[in-house]
């Protein structure tokens, strides 16, 4: 346990795609798994990102239906700059393949923003090496990342060939029609360096991946020139080095990907790799110098909290305004590398607290700048006169979702998008942002609540049919608790902000209209157990609580059928209970008791948005101990594998939920009456909690 550095001291091949994605490098505008630089056939997912960059994968479902989206976008696997093919006296480094592996180590650097591994090996052919290797995507040249890699012989002297290779030649292991996404456009090399120009298919974007090599013994540079080995996706620039016993070989490789027309300038003018890796450490200290939580008496949860806080700092700068923050960041492909709610509903309070105004910002003006496409999106559905659904996954504004139950009904989070535009301004002071641009963004999202309503004879009340909340193991419901609710505050926020700065173009008949729909939405309830239900059938299921589940056919979704969780009562995240979160000073602390301890007692935390809001919660009823459980499950989410899942990338979003489990619940802070107030319930073995806030343009520093 190293509070400051992940550590691992064992080569385990079964473990080998988990710690790809633990020891993930991304600076905000690229990002690459931990992958092996030299060759390695053993199970991989070989990983490297361009924020921005996507492919759209056409769709794959049985039965087409009108609405349907067109394709699912995917992050694309980038061209493969890392990538060293060794020989050590004629054979090939492979770790797979190696007689003996022994000192292995990883090392996560986060305070300084770099990693390390290292390792000596025993090849076929009986030579022994020793190898060393540092790598890091600079923060300040974020085009631009470095990799150290030494080699030492320690059996006898050895002839080294080396390849350092670009390419461009590699597919995305999630390809729904197993497509290679990219066409070479152009191969080019010049003494040391080298370059390839890839499109994409389909989206055109234009990429140069480029390296620059440089070669040591004993630290002293060699003037070698390489032979130039080109394919049609790739190149390789070949050296032959002979190495006595114990002297050390180096190759020092700068590579990265530029969209400009140009990328060797850049390359060319960065100095040495020392000088290039003390500018990493001053960028990162700056990070940290607002970023830290400091807990003091308790090293797992030290640990669990800044590993979070820098995975969300690698994944997203706030420089650039046409990107966001995917589940997954740069770290796997799963769910698409995509825009979801978790930015609006889980993601802004940390950039605002952290990164200031400006950055969240840039987070509100991503939707601002989209919100053309989600009028279109919710036109392909029927709605009319403005009204916006906003994509459920987006990488352009248009949804690429390829689950209907997901696509079609999981309407709340628009909700979300509307909620963080409040939320914004509260914390910030910042009004302007909703008088400029916000309002508008409100007006069509009122203008889709107000039409997916139905008036309801029976219950003389506006009811919304065919939803899923937030709890996925649910489809196709009725009178989903958050949905309703929050379909309730968004018309009420939407009429009350256009009368308030007298908004033009919308008559006051609209706005009566949503007022008298958000006073009249109806809300399922139950007398017998003094609950919101969380839809109107829930009061059907069979109750047993998750206690009830053998331990064997945990989790659900990989043990049960879909029929059998649909029927269950067993829910996924907070559902109710989110609405519980957003909306806390709208209920008694009595109310938030009642309904913590009906639905906690349901929910199996299959989602990694679930342990965050109940930690919250927790916290906020007095429940320490159990605050605390459930925030070392999220907040060491990916480092323990939970789930079993992590060999698929990180879950990126969900750990801006570990920051709110310590701000908000342990710390208790709130925004009343544009002020902060804290009301801290610290777990009984810390000593201390810090932490820095940036609140209205001040950083506020908190000692508790």
């Amino acid at each position: 346990m190293n509070t400051w550095n992940i550590i691992i001291e064992d080569f385990n091949k079964a473990d080998i795609t988990k710690h790809e994605s633990i020891f993930s490098l991304g600076n905000g505008a690229m990002g690459m798994r931990a992958n092996f630089e030299e060759d390695y056939t053993g199970d991989t997912l070989q990983g490297s990102y361009i924020g921005g960059v996507y492919y759209p994968d056409k769709t794959r479902v049985g039965w087409w239906k009108n609405g349907y989206p067109e394709y699912f976008a995917k992050v694309l696997n980038a061209p493969n700059w890392i990538g060293l093919h060794i020989k050590i006296n004629g054979e090939l480094l492979d770790l797979n393949t190696c007689l003996e592996v022994k000192n292995f180590r990883r090392q996560l650097n986060m305070k300084e923003g770099w990693y390390e591994r290292s390792f000596t090996a025993m090849l076929p052919n009986q030579q022994e090496i020793q190898v060393k290797v540092l790598r890091f995507l600079s923060l300040r040249y974020d085009e631009l990342g470095a990799l150290h890699y030494e080699i030492t012989p320690l059996t006898t002297e050895a002839t080294i060939e080396i390849e350092s290779y670009l390419d461009s030649g590699i597919k995305n292991s999630d390809a729904n029609w197993d497509e290679h996404f990219w066409n070479t456009l152009e191969i080019s090399s010049e003494d040391n360096f080298a370059t390839i120009l890839a499109e994409t298919k389909k989206t055109g974007f234009k990429v140069h991946t480029f390296m620059q090599n440089q070669l040591f013994i004993d630290n002293k540079a060699l003037n070698i020139s390489p032979k130039e080995n080109k394919k049609e996706n790739y190149i390789g620039l070949q050296y032959e080095v002979k190495v006595k016993q114990n002297q050390t070989f180096c190759i020092e490789k700068y590579g990265g990907y530029s969209r400009s027309n140009d990328c060797s300038t850049l390359s060319k003018s960065i100095a040495l790799f020392d000088s290039l890796l003390e500018k990493q450490k001053e960028d990162w200290a700056t990070i940290w110098e607002i970023s830290d939580i400091v807990i003091e008496g308790d090293e797992k949860a030290q640990q669990g909290i800044r590993f979070n806080i820098f995975q969300l700092n690698q994944t997203y700068s706030g420089k650039y305004a046409h990107l966001n923050i995917g589940p997954k960041g740069f770290t796997g492909e799963k769910y698409g590398g995509s825009t979801y709610w978790d930015t609006e509903a889980y993601c802004l309070p940390f950039y605002m607290a952290t990164k200031g105004a400006e950055v969240a910002r840039n987070l509100l003006m991503y939707r601002y700048n989209q919100l053309d496409k989600a009028i279109e999106n919710a036109e392909k559905l029927g709605f009319t006169g403005g009204a916006a659904l906003y994509p459920m996954v987006t990488m352009n504004g248009e949804e690429c979702h390829n689950e209907w139950e997901i696509t079609f009904e999981e309407i709340h989070r628009n909700g979300a998008i509307a909620f963080a535009i409040y939320n914004y301004t509260r914390y910030t002071g910042d009004e302007s942002y909703l008088k400029d641009y916000g309002i508008e963004v409100l007006i069509a999202i009122a203008r889709f609540w107000a039409q997916r309503v139905s008036f309801s004879e029976e219950k003389q009340k506006y009811v919304i049919l065919g939803v899923t909340g937030p709890n996925e193991y649910e489809n196709n419901i009725n009178n989903n608790f958050y949905t309703n609710y929050l379909a309730s505050w968004c018309l009420r926020y939407a009429a009350e902000q256009v009368i308030t700065l007298q908004k033009e173009g919308i008559t006051k008949e609209e706005t009566q209209q949503w007022l008298h729909i958000a006073q009249n939405i109806y809300f399922p309830y139950s007398e017998k157990y003094g609950v919101y239900l969380q839809q109107d059938g829930f009061l059907d299921k069979d109750l047993k609580p998750v206690s009830a589940i053998p331990a064997g056919e945990r989790p659900l979704n990989q043990h049960w059928s879909w029929d059998r969780i649909l029927r269950s009562p067993y829910i996924k995240q907070a559902d109710t209970l989110q609405g519980f979160y957003f909306f806390e000073d709208h209920f008694t602390k009595e109310e938030l008791q009642k309904h913590y301890e009906f639905y906690e007692p349901f929910t199996v935390h299959e989602s990694s948005l679930s342990p965050c809001v109940h930690s919250v919660l927790a916290s906020a009823l007095g429940k320490t101990d159990e605050a605390y459980t459930l925030y070392l499950r999220t907040a060491r989410l990916d480092l323990d594998d939970y789930n079993k899942e992590v060999h698929e990338g990180l879950h990126i979003t969900s750990m801006a939920g570990t920051w709110l489990s310590i701000v908000e619940g342990f710390a208790g802070m709130r925004v009343k009456d544009g002020k902060l107030h804290f009301t801290p319930r610290l777990p009984k073995h810390w000593k201390n909690l810090s932490f820095k806030v940036i609140f209205q343009e001040e950083i506020k520093e908190i000692k508790l």
